[in-house]
């Protein structure tokens, strides 16, 4: 038996993930993301991809993140027709995303064309509700820790790996005629101590593994996100104006409902009104309710109303467009969050639009930007940006919290390999921008002595030949 590996995404660039093992005429695709951030890799997602749509067998997914799992329903579009592989919070999840990112693309050329600032004299979306639907009867959700056979000679297990709801590393196990390997893919690693999810579950052995790098060169991801988090909000407060926090629906939604929570528990922040203006993070809010065995909440804390993170008459969600139009009204003394977190679509637009040029505003970041986004131009300093084919200036503050990251930091990834008995035979250094891959690269190859390796985009890797 012989297994090969070709890099389809995620490989120098945290967008885009998949990864195609070929175990003889096998064929398992391990995540399938979208590419996102910069023109030239989001151009990808528009380009066949450079394999046999309708020769892989079946799809795995580490979790619900669209740089994992958002282009899917193009995959099935173009002909796909196997199952997809995840955990049961995964699907659940997994059915909300798609269908908003349907959605959002369809609305986004409906209003290109409306405006006419696309190149195209008809852009169409990448894909359509109709793409999802046709998706969504091939998941086939399965248990943590649970050994799932493919075939005869190839399974795979989901183990825990914090970063959302759901999120797995995943073990690929290969019987071949005279020996057995272990292909590990990390997924997104979570942190340690986040306070909602569980810490990624140890993996002992692999003969290959394959480990993000998002945080890889960087070890400076604290544990005082609350305290930097009710420094800011008060400040705001004092300068009479409201907090903007863009954040993914999933994960990060649900963290900073629960450290506005505590800060107004304990008075170190006055209550104010929270604004939750994201239709599909009041739904993945739900989502937590259901799979309470996933995570730290107890059962007892889930209340049966929108947040189960118990913010009551301060949490206000916002269901409709026009609920959301009406926020532009609100001057002073309101948080608002609202998704994408990146910026890059979304209602938290509009906000953006509205509140960029507002000095007495503040613009907090709560999660990692990827190059190209509109979020890293903001970290980065950009004096304007653009939204919906304008140039917004931006006067307000910005104010960017990498500890409230959903990625491990430098010090928690090694801490996660040093748990492996042996070293694999190869590690990839995968999912991280060139500059932290190379960074963690160098690091592994130092202080573990193991044999690793930064693929580039389409490398094709000879895994095990005979085995």
């Amino acid at each position: 038996m012989n297994v090969r590996v070709k890099f389809l995404g995620g490989a120098c660039t945290v967008t885009g993930s998949k990864y195609l093992l070929e175990i003889d005429e096998y064929n398992l695709l391990i995540d399938c993301g979208l590419f996102q951030g910069l023109k030239e890799l989001r151009l990808r997602n528009w380009d066949a991809l450079p394999i046999d749509v309708s020769k892989i067998d079946a799809v795995v997914l580490t979790h619900a993140h669209l740089d994992h799992s958002g282009y899917l329903p193009r995959l099935v579009k173009d002909g796909y027709s196997g199952p997809v592989y995840c955990t049961h919070s995964t699907a659940d999840l997994l059915t909300l995303l798609l269908l908003d990112s349907a959605k959002l693309q369809e609305e986004g050329a409906e209003y290109a064309k409306k405006k006419g600032f696309s190149k195209h004299e008809n852009p169409q979306p990448l894909y359509k509700t109709e793409d999802v639907k046709a998706l969504l009867p091939k998941v086939k959700s399965q248990s943590f820790a649970q050994e799932i056979k493919l075939t005869e000679r190839i399974s795979i297990k989901f183990n825990y790996a914090g970063h959302i709801l759901g999120a797995s590393i995943v073990e690929v196990i290969v019987q071949g005629e005279s020996q057995q390997k272990t292909i590990v893919f990390s997924g997104d690693l979570g942190r340690q101590e986040d306070p909602i999810l569980f810490p990624p579950a140890e993996i002992k052995n692999a003969d290959v593994l394959f480990v993000e790098s998002t945080y890889g060169d960087r070890n400076s991801l604290g544990f005082d996100a609350k305290e930097n988090m009710a420094q800011i909000i008060n400040e705001t407060l004092s300068a009479k104006g409201c907090v903007l926090i863009p954040a993914f629906s999933v994960g990060r939604t649900q963290n900073v409902l629960m450290y506005l929570k505590d800060l107004m528990a304990d008075k170190t922040i006055p209550e104010m009104e929270v604004f939750m203006d994201s239709p599909m993070a009041i739904a993945a809010t739900e989502i937590y309710a259901r799979h309470y065995a996933d995570h730290k909440i107890k059962p007892e804390l889930i209340k049966a109303d929108d947040s189960f993170l118990t913010l009551g008459r301060n949490l206000i969600t916002v269901q409709t467009r026009e609920a959301s139009i009406y926020l532009n009204s609100k001057k002073e003394g309101a948080v608002i969050i609202s998704a994408s977190g990146m910026m890059t679509g979304g209602r938290v637009l509009h906000h953006l639009f509205n509140r960029l040029p507002n000095k007495n505003d503040t613009l907090l970041i709560v999660g990692f930007q990827a190059e190209g986004t509109r979020g890293r131009h903001l970290v980065e300093g950009a004096k304007s940006v653009r939204i919906f084919g304008e140039q917004v200036a931006v006067n307000c503050r910005i104010e960017n919290i990498d500890g409230l990251s959903a990625h491990a930091d430098q010090r928690e990834l090694f801490n996660w390999l040093n748990a492996f008995e042996q070293s694999p035979k190869l590690t990839f250094v995968i999912h991280g921008e060139e500059t932290s891959a190379k960074v963690m690269r160098n690091k592994i190859e130092r202080d573990l002595g193991w044999n690793a390796i930064v693929p580039k985009y389409l490398d094709n890797v000879e895994l095990f030949r005979g085995i």
